[in-house]
């Protein structure tokens, strides 16, 4: 079964964000970056390589956040703390990059799978989890 891996990148009390560009029934949505783990890799490096490929950035993975998620197409989601070592985030796979508050997280449309993670990273943000 292939695994997707989300990552939850925080900068002080804002988490990154990423507005879907494709396929069509989820562009304009949005979600944490992330993607499927390949074939002979673990959930912490496909974690990272998407950071690079997705965002340009190199990551520092912390724990697991939130409960495990099932997406439409019937995948388990896993989302990862993590923070950015180095590098600038920049949109190569998205439509639009943005960093959102904790007050700002419902301020946009969610894919309905990473949906159930906002709360634990609203938790976090506001320093409840």
């Amino acid at each position: 079964m292939t695994v997707i891996v989300a990552v939850a990148l925080l900068d002080g009390h804002r988490v990154l964000t990423a507005q879907r560009s494709y396929p069509p029934e989820y562009e304009g949505l949005w979600e944490f970056p992330g993607g499927k783990v390949d074939d002979g890799e673990d959930e912490e490096t496909a974690a990272r390589r998407e950071c690079a490929e997705e965002l340009g950035v190199v990551v520092q993975l912390g724990s697991r956040l939130g409960p495990d998620v099932t997406t439409a197409g019937g995948h388990p989601l896993r989302l990862w703390l993590a923070r950015i070592t180095a590098g600038s985030p920049t949109a190569h796979e998205h439509r639009a990059l943005r960093w959102l508050s904790a007050d700002e997280l419902y301020d946009v449309e969610w894919i309905a799978a990473d949906l159930p993670l906002v709360a634990a990273v609203e938790a976090l943000l506001r320093g409840t989890a």
